[in-house]
């Protein structure tokens, strides 16, 4: 690991565990048995180490959607997109979403230190909203209204869907057996997407 990408994870493990405000450039280089100097040769500011996290994130949301060929472009062609889609592809990236969250170190520290700073600041609870709560619910609204057709089913669907994900990153957390949480996610997204297809099967039926 090179110094920069060091510097950026160390801070990140600091911001999780102590909060963004908490933590100074100071801290970040003690950690890294640096003078605060040589750090700034890598970033500006803490400020600047805070963004270049953001970017990563967005980075990391744009591989991971095209690993597992996810549609992509606006809203539209999305949803129908995903009309067309696979149920098992789906499966797929929904579970690789919460390893994502909870396994992988980077985003899994990232979302902690969102759910400890969503209170202390405007901008950190947008980021909360953006990454883990309204707008996850927001994006699958949109996709089940696309499959179904109804707003308000559409609604309850995203909630019953994304309900349970995110009660589990908190038990995924605090458990001892985390390959037992996983099995739960995984067992929710099947469960779920077979109820939806079944769902969505006999609406068709019935259509005709």
């Amino acid at each position: 690991m090179d110094t920069k990408e060091n510097i950026l994870l160390t801070a990140l493990r600091l911001f999780a565990k102590n909060g963004f405000e908490a933590v100074s450039v100071s801290r970040i280089a003690g950690e890294l048995g640096m003078v605060k100097s040589a750090l700034y040769k890598h970033y500006k500011s803490k400020r600047d180490i805070f963004d270049c996290i953001l970017e990563r994130m967005d980075a990391m949301d744009i591989e991971r959607a095209k690993k597992y060929e996810m549609p992509e472009g606006d809203m539209e062609k999305v949803v129908t997109a995903y009309r067309k889609l696979p149920f098992e592809q789906i499966r797929t990236y929904s579970e690789a979403q919460f390893r994502h969250w909870t396994q992988e170190e980077f985003p899994s520290l990232f979302r902690k230190m969102l759910t400890l700073e969503q209170f202390r600041s405007q901008e950190m609870n947008e980021l909360y909203q953006k990454y883990l709560t309204s707008s996850p619910v927001t994006y699958m609204k949109e996709i089940f209204r696309g499959m179904t057709g109804d707003e308000r089913t559409a609604e309850q669907l995203a909630l019953e869907f994304y309900g349970p994900i995110y009660l589990l990153y908190s038990l995924y957390d605090g458990a001892a057996d985390k390959e037992a949480v996983t099995a739960l996610m995984n067992t929710h997204v099947e469960r779920f997407s077979d109820s939806l297809k079944r769902s969505l099967e006999q609406g068709v039926m019935q259509d005709e």
